[in-house]
């Protein structure tokens, strides 16, 4: 092999975006493939329309087959109702299955796997879209600006492209969050203490973590200082940095790694007039130097999540629980307090015990100052027919005040 004295230049590397292929009209056609979950572009795809019955389009989603819609759009909304309802009768074998006593932690995971198989198959009804993101079919609704908030602004040089039904209605929904907001009491007096969640970024509808927040005692300011100094790592919308600038704390230092967070964040500080008080960073956990606060709502189960979204719920081996706890100590300022907002529905599921966290916190030379406890009030924690109702009836959402050993 020869040695070239001078470096090459080359240019970066960048992965094409996937294409979905099919046949119609005896033609082979493509566009480019959407999927917000990473999902692979359907291998075999066939054309449906409002001639296509429920029961048929079932058959050939459970088999792996997609269906790129060509008929009135309101009729396929009503198709994929009608898969949801299909998926959701479960056979009575697999009911006695579920019936029968297991593991509440392998309870946990066959609700995951029938999830994921549930969105799978209902993910193979496919819509189609041109470059400016219109939708040509009949009575489609005007979707450009839902699209360009979940895509970004269209680009007539991609041309087409294809995505689920399921998809879209999860882009339109998201903007309707955005358009409207989230009341958040702890913000104050309406109509100004609304988050407008962004889509991708998840939005702060349990409000006793929130609560919690905005409620627990405050750490003072190191000795001979009158300003407090918070780190709010993981932000998301940025409500938690919000709830702690209308509490009067004045230098706040918001992080994320997610552009999307960030620019959500960006979006509702500057909504709620407090861009003086809080610095965005983006950055995996802490930023540079200590705080006398470090608050922290990581995900609470851990998980491997199914889609970007639900990483705000479910994080792998709990990454960043474990990357908090062993960073906390050293962003710390003499006498400060980190404020670690924890579900122990992981505990009620068998994902992670009481013992474990605790003996986390020891590990990391923290001690635990005190636990302040809230009940969920979600629709969730009081349906019965979840499948996973007996660990959410327990669930306690508990803000954890620790400080240095």
């Amino acid at each position: 092999m020869l040695n070239s004295p001078h470096p090459v230049a080359t240019e970066p590397v960048t992965n094409p975006p996937p294409v979905i292929r099919w046949l119609e009209a005896g033609q082979e056609c493509s566009a480019r493939w959407r999927s917000e979950r990473g999902a692979p572009p359907p291998k075999r795809v066939v054309l449906a329309d409002d001639t296509t019955t429920a029961d048929v389009a079932y058959r050939l989603a459970c088999e792996g087959t997609a269906l790129l819609w060509r008929g009135d759009f309101h009729n396929a909304r009503q198709l994929l109702q009608a898969l949801a309802r299909r998926a959701d009768q479960v056979p009575t074998r697999k009911r006695k299955k579920a019936a029968e006593e297991v593991p509440v932690v392998d309870a946990f995971h066959r609700h995951r796997l029938a999830q994921s198989q549930r969105a799978r198959m209902l993910g193979m009804l496919l819509i189609p879209f041109n470059a400016d993101y219109s939708i040509p079919l009949r009575r489609a609704p005007d979707v450009t600006m839902a699209c360009t908030e979940a895509w970004g602004p269209p680009d007539a040089t991609a041309g087409a492209c294809v995505a689920s039904l399921r998809e879209l209605s999860g882009i339109t929904s998201a903007h309707e969050w955005r358009r409207k907001g989230v009341e958040i009491a702890a913000l104050g007096e309406p109509p100004h203490n609304r988050i407008h969640p962004h889509y991708g970024v998840f939005s702060p509808v349990r409000g006793e973590y929130i609560h919690l927040v905005a409620t627990a005692h405050l750490p003072k300011p190191p000795t001979g200082q009158t300003t407090l100094t918070a780190f709010d790592i993981g932000t998301g919308t940025g409500v938690l940095s919000a709830v702690l600038a209308r509490r009067g704390v004045n230098r706040i230092v918001a992080t994320d790694q997610d552009p999307r967070a960030l620019a959500c964040a960006r979006d509702n500080i500057a909504r709620l007039n407090v861009e003086d008080k809080v610095q965005l960073v983006q950055t995996d956990l802490f930023p540079e130097g200590q705080a006398s606060l470090v608050v922290c709502n990581p995900p609470w189960l851990p998980a491997r999540p199914s889609s970007p979204i639900e990483r705000a719920v479910y994080d792998e081996g709990g990454r960043m629980l474990a990357g908090f706890l062993k960073g906390l100590t050293a962003h710390l300022a003499p006498k400060g307090e980190g404020w670690l907002i924890l579900s122990n529905l992981a505990e009620h599921l068998g994902l992670r015990t009481r013992a474990e966290l605790l003996e986390a916190f020891e590990h990391n030379g923290l001690r635990v100052v005190s636990r302040i406890d809230a009940k969920p009030q979600h629709p969730k924690a009081t349906d019965a027919s979840d499948p996973l109702a007996n660990a959410r009836s327990r669930e306690v959402t508990s803000l954890w005040r620790l400080a240095t050993l």
